[in-house]
């Protein structure tokens, strides 16, 4: 595929709400971009996952993981909460991430949810809570795109957390 054949791709499927598409071409971006390019690649994401994300907080809904889009839109607004855990932005991480908790029906990812909350709270920077906190075995085994299984020291965190309340 030439570069001008994938950014025709990306219009329409910018031009159509897309976002699962957009993921999907996501590693041809990523071999024929400049970095620019792919900057701008991932706000077109990111805008359309706040757009959804606007949307269905206005219509107090849900998102569906077993609805493509919603997935797409669910993991954008996850990675760009991760972004800001990454740049030591906690709080903007953790009101993120307690907003993912409640907008999705799925309660796995919601409970994994108000543990990065917890997290992020408690000012534990993204490596401390990915070496001790993650379980990264299991979490390579589900193929989930969040981190959704943790160490046990996950629990004595919770009993600190609920103890603070």
């Amino acid at each position: 595929m030439n570069i001008d054949n994938l950014k025709q791709q990306i219009l329409q499927a910018v031009e159509k709400g897309d976002i699962a598409q957009l993921y999907m071409l996501e590693q041809k971006a990523n071999d024929l971009f400049d970095e620019n390019t792919l900057i701008n690649y991932y706000k077109n994401i990111l805008d359309l996952a706040l757009e959804r994300l606007t949307d269905t907080l206005e219509k107090h809904a849900k998102f569906d993981l077993k609805n493509v889009q919603d997935f797409a839109t669910v993991r954008a607004l996850y990675e760009y909460a991760m972004e800001h855990y990454h740049a030591r932005k906690n709080s903007d991480a953790a009101a993120l991430f307690e907003i993912l908790s409640g907008i999705v029906n799925d309660e796995k990812f919601s409970n994994a949810m108000n543990i990065h909350t917890i997290v992020a709270n408690t000012d534990i920077d993204l490596d401390t809570f990915l070496q001790e906190y993650a379980d990264m075995e299991k979490i390579e085994q589900s193929g989930t795109f969040y981190i959704g299984d943790f160490t046990q020291k996950v629990q004595n965190l919770l009993e600190q957390s609920k103890g603070n309340n």
